[in-house]
């Protein structure tokens, strides 16, 4: 039955062998990855992955492979086995109308918000479902998860849905984009090529026809004559949102980023959540324990480079506005001190984002970051979007 997961692997370009495949059914055989879906995850990477370089890979034909079980009915998966309580918890998730959204009030401020989390650890004793005060899930209190709160602290949950809380308090972990991935279309690297100045430098190892054709001409025998590649000389520091929101749109910003490295042969990048704080990182497995102080870039790299952000820009408000705004920790400045530092540090900034533009009226957040950077420098990130962007580069 999962032979058609196995081909899906092979079509991504995860190099799995019949041998592994054989082992992951023996672990299947074994029960241990019955009815939970994210042991059954864990176990065919396992098996099935040699190189932490293809775990993108391999996350792609995994969803491709099971796509739609989430259409499965509940009724069905009961009749069909005997599932215990415990693995049931999560389908108590509530899925409100838009009229019963509405109803639900926020607390009333970013400070209210925290406050009230607090007394409510000091007050519950256990677990709770449901409901609108407690931490707990499938309700409307602000504190939980797989409920819904206007303007809530997400606990306990694997990934975000309405993209609604101010803070994530859990560990989540993001993947490194992939830049060798295949570009379906040149089209990308075309925009990018108007953001160049040529210059040659490297070894004298291209050959210069018009000087070996002139020096022949001179000396009366072949005089071979070499001169140094022309590269792109034009400095590129690529600030690259992941994680939350941005799940979306990882294929485009991996087409993207490919294209930038490929052509920019000085292209230095750095990874950032939701927005820019005292730290950022180049190595989404270690965000948190080697950071690179966001001070250290802006001193190391000089206002000749071209700083680009490429994010979605959809966050809480709070996140630019207020310290102790970010989503997963306390920041000491706002996000907005660190924009304008990198917006003052490298006067040829851009922000592209892959959020189609039409929506962008309707997200605060996104408003406060064009007013932070001008509202031509934050442009879609669409081909028309990126030929534009760079021309104001330029």
């Amino acid at each position: 039955m999962f032979l058609p997961f196995f081909d899906q692997l092979r079509r991504g370009g995860v190099p799995v062998s019949l041998r592994e495949y054989l082992t992951f059914l023996e672990g299947m055989d074994a029960g241990l990855a019955t009815y939970d879906i994210e042991a059954f995850y864990f176990l065919a990477r396992t098996c099935m992955v040699k190189d932490e370089r293809n775990i993108d890979k391999f996350d792609r034909a995994f969803a491709a492979a099971f796509e739609g079980l989430d259409a499965i009915s509940v009724d069905d998966v009961l009749e069909a086995v005997d599932i215990p309580q415990e693995w049931l918890e999560k389908m108590a998730e509530k899925h409100l109308s838009a009229e019963e959204k509405a109803e639900i009030e926020a607390l009333g401020g970013f400070d209210k918000l925290m406050e009230t989390l607090k007394k409510r650890l000091e007050e519950q004793k256990g677990r709770h479902q449901g409901g609108s005060k407690w931490v707990g899930t499938a309700g409307t209190s602000p504190f939980g998860a797989y409920g819904y709160n206007p303007e809530g602290v997400r606990i306990g949950q694997s990934e975000s849905r309405h993209q609604r809380a101010v803070k994530v308090w859990d560990k989540r972990e993001f993947r490194n984009l992939d830049d060798t991935v295949e570009i379906g279309t040149r089209n990308i690297k075309v925009a990018l090529k108007r953001l160049r100045r040529w210059a040659r430098d490297g070894a004298a190892d291209e050959l210069d026809l018009n000087g070996t054709i002139r020096a022949t001409a001179e000396n009366g025998y072949l005089d071979v004559k070499t001169r140094p590649e022309r590269r792109n000389a034009v400095k590129v520091l690529l600030f690259l949102d992941v994680g939350g929101s941005m799940d979306p749109h990882i294929k485009l910003v991996e087409e993207l980023f490919s294209a930038a490295k490929s052509e920019f042969k000085h292209l230095e990048h750095f990874y950032f959540h939701n927005c820019l704080y005292e730290g950022v990182w180049r190595d989404n497995r270690r965000r948190w324990d080697a950071q690179t102080p966001t001070w250290d870039v802006l001193r190391t790299y000089g206002s000749d480079y071209k700083c680009i952000f490429v994010g979605d820009a959809s966050m809480s408000p709070y996140e630019v506005a207020y310290p102790g705004g970010a989503n997963e920790h306390w920041n000491a400045e706002a996000g907005q001190v660190w924009l304008e530092r990198a917006r003052d540090q490298w006067p040829h900034h851009l922000w592209l984002n892959p959020l189609p533009d039409r929506y962008w009226r309707f997200t605060q957040s996104v408003q406060m970051i064009q007013a932070i950077f001008g509202q031509d420098r934050m442009v879609p990130m669409t081909l028309d979007g990126i030929e534009r962007g760079m021309k104001i580069l330029t």
